[in-house]
């Protein structure tokens, strides 16, 4: 009975997370499209393509940051890409207020106070709270900038990234290896109990298995993963296979999960709700295919949480953006729209 209700307590905290990013996302596209243009052209997939090159110059530019010894750079930069996160966000829902340099005083009190938590008092609520932020800002932000066609190429690429740098390359893990220590909402925290400390545990090494010397998937674009607080043990998988498959991983402290499984598949959800048809059918005010993406969401996720929970840990992007990708077509189907006008491709054919 224990065992379940750690793993409930780990389960419910990353079911809010996503579900509060999902909701927030889908509340923002309106605001944030008054407010914000992103792009020129929002149905141009080559923005996609884009967004994935940045990824790539920004993981090249930390992996070196690393290995100079620039974490504290890096971790600057996160922390303060939080605040101004957490500044689009406020700005758009605070009421009316003073503005101080142009900015709403109530927003920018907010945005700096979340910098300042971030940085001096990184625990795992105020990372979880502060990650769901700026997943709901990221989210909305990229809802607006990809039409259909650039989400899915964008959900697509990135999975296959995923897979290829965590099950391949491995260049991923590496880049967790110096994320884990920051202590920064790049990776969201699942305590399972509530006495975790997230300030007081060690901080494992994803790239290396002490006993088996095998790799694991810990960080952002990756699945979750157990780490053991006191020992800094942790379940390492090659090819999807557990280190050690005798060891209980629900006996374990915490689990983690990367941002961006939790950011990517909602630009999906949020650009289908923000650019449906009209006459689109809806569901509580929410065009249909992007309610069935978010379920979609949540069916990879409960598939990607019970491998995690047998003691394996997984590149979380190919079943989290699978997921949405199928429920958004079966929305899509299921509203009388054709095939190649759910994956917009019928300005090309």
């Amino acid at each position: 009975m224990q065992q379940r209700q750690r793993a409930t307590l780990a389960l419910g905290i990353v079911v809010a997370i996503f579900l509060f990013v999902q909701l927030g996302a889908l509340a923002l596209v309106e605001p944030f499209d008054q407010v914000y243009e992103p792009v020129e052209n929002p149905q141009d997939p080559t923005n996609s393509l884009a967004y994935v090159g940045a990824i790539l110059v920004a993981t090249v530019l930390m992996l070196a940051a690393f290995k100079l010894g620039g974490d504290e750079v890096i971790r600057l930069l996160i922390v303060g890409s939080g605040a101004w996160l957490g500044l689009y966000v406020f700005s758009v829902l605070v009421p009316p207020a003073p503005t101080v340099l142009g900015v709403n005083a109530v927003a920018l009190a907010g945005a700096v106070a979340l910098g300042i938590a971030l940085y001096a008092y990184p625990e795992w609520y105020v990372i979880d709270i502060a990650g769901a932020v700026m997943g709901a800002a990221g989210g909305g932000l990229f809802g607006i900038s990809f039409g259909v066609l650039p989400a899915l190429v964008l959900l697509s690429v990135l999975a296959v990234y995923d897979a290829v740098s965590v099950y391949g390359t491995e260049h991923m893990l590496t880049l967790a290896s110096g994320v884990m220590d920051l202590k920064v909402p790049v990776v969201l925290v699942l305590p399972m109990s509530l006495s975790y400390s997230f300030l007081d545990a060690e901080m494992p090494d994803p790239t290396v298995d002490e006993d088996e010397g095998d790799t694991t998937a810990v960080a952002d674009g990756e699945g979750p993963v157990a780490v053991d607080e006191e020992t800094g043990e942790h379940d390492s998988a090659t090819e999807g296979k557990a280190a050690n498959p005798a060891e209980d991983p629900l006996e374990r402290e915490a689990l983690f999960i990367g941002l961006g499984d939790v950011v990517i598949p909602t630009v999906l959800v949020a650009s289908a709700a923000h650019f449906a048809a009209e006459g689109t059918p809806t569901v509580f005010s929410t065009p249909l295919p992007a309610v069935t993406a978010a379920v979609g969401t949540f069916a990879g996720l409960a598939v990607l949480m019970r491998m995690v929970l047998k003691g394996r840990a997984h590149a979380g992007l190919p079943l989290l953006n699978g997921g949405t990708i199928a429920g958004y077509l079966v929305g899509a189907l299921a509203s009388g729209i054709t095939l190649i006008d759910a994956l917009g491709l019928g300005p090309y054919l």
